[in-house]
This record gives structure tokens, sequence and C-alpha cells, in this order.
């Protein structure tokens, strides 16, 4: 099979819009770690501190999605460029590089939405449990 230039050129759709959810994540997470700092320092709540924890960890995994996701459309990049020279058997190799680097960014965002829905369920079960308490 050869390689033509629309090839990789069609992973540059996909690849904007996850970085732009990416993007949308971190800022989120972020703007919430600043106000869980904050409230920290006010209050000296312990459990907030577990939430800050919880959420460094998924900050980084995001950064790593950020991270291979870009690695993945700079290759394509270079791929498209080796297919200009002509150059296929590299362009083969670097696409297929790039394929692996974009899949690596969605089995991290997998992993990092799961950490996201074990933290949303310990939330809910303490608010459930209070309620509860509330009720008898």
């Amino acid at each position: 099979m050869e390689l033509n230039i629309q090839t990789p050129a069609l992973l540059f759709p996909a690849v904007s819009l996850l970085l732009i959810a990416y993007t949308n994540k971190f800022l989120a997470i972020a703007s919430l770690i600043r106000k869980l700092v904050s409230d920290y320092e006010e209050k000296q709540k312990h459990e907030l501190l577990k939430q800050i924890s919880s959420l460094r960890r998924r900050l980084m995994l995001i950064r790593w999605m950020q991270v291979t996701g870009v690695t993945s459309i700079l290759v394509c990049v270079i791929t498209m460029y080796f297919i200009y020279e002509g150059w296929q058997v590299w362009a083969k190799i670097l696409f297929a590089i790039s394929l692996l680097l974009m899949m690596t960014s969605l089995v991290i965002t997998l992993l990092e939405i799961a950490l996201s829905a074990g933290a949303l369920r310990v939330l809910l079960k303490d608010l459930e449990e209070k309620n509860k308490q509330v009720s008898s």
C-alpha cells in the first residue's frame, strides 16, 4: 500500500478536537484545584487534601494526554513531508508511530475518565450518607 498525502491529513481534525477537549479539562481541573487550595487555607479541612491529591494525578494524566496527542500530530506532519519527498518506507513507519501515539493518548483518556468517575462516586456516596444522617 502506498500512502498519499491525504491519509495522514485525516488525523488533523480528530487531533485538533481532542486537544481542545484536553485543554478544557486541564483548565477546569486547574481552576478547581485553586479553589480547593483556597478553601483549605481558610478552613483547614484535611478531606480537601485527598481531593487535591486526586486532582493532581488527573492533571498529570491530562498533561500526558496532551503530550502524546501533540506528538502524534507532529509525527503526522513529518509523515506528510516524507510522502512529499517520496520516502514511502519511512512515511509508513512514522504514520504507524503517529497512530500508536494517538491510541496511547486515548488510553490515557480512559484512565483519566475512570479516575474522575471514581472521585465523583466517592463524593456522591458521602452526600448520600450525610442525607441519611439528616433524615434520621
